[in-house]
């Protein structure tokens, strides 16, 4: 499927549908194509924040002030 940029923009939910699905659109501007759409190859998995790592500890030693 070949669509606009414009009309990419105001159909984005539909097209991630399809993409989904396993359709590529193929985005032009200007009648070049300038991106594909696809489903991603793998899982996608939500980056790290930070101090999410805060939740990972579960032992301070009792000398931990010592060394700061």
């Amino acid at each position: 499927m070949r669509i606009g940029t414009f009309e990419a923009k105001n159909k984005l939910s539909s097209l991630l549908d399809r993409a989904e699905n396993g359709e590529v659109i193929e985005i032009t501007r200007r009648g070049k194509p300038i991106a594909e759409l696809r489903a991603a190859s793998g899982p996608v998995t939500p980056r790290a924040r930070f101090g999410s790592e805060k939740i990972l500890v579960e032992h301070i030693a009792d000398d931990f002030d010592a060394y700061q």
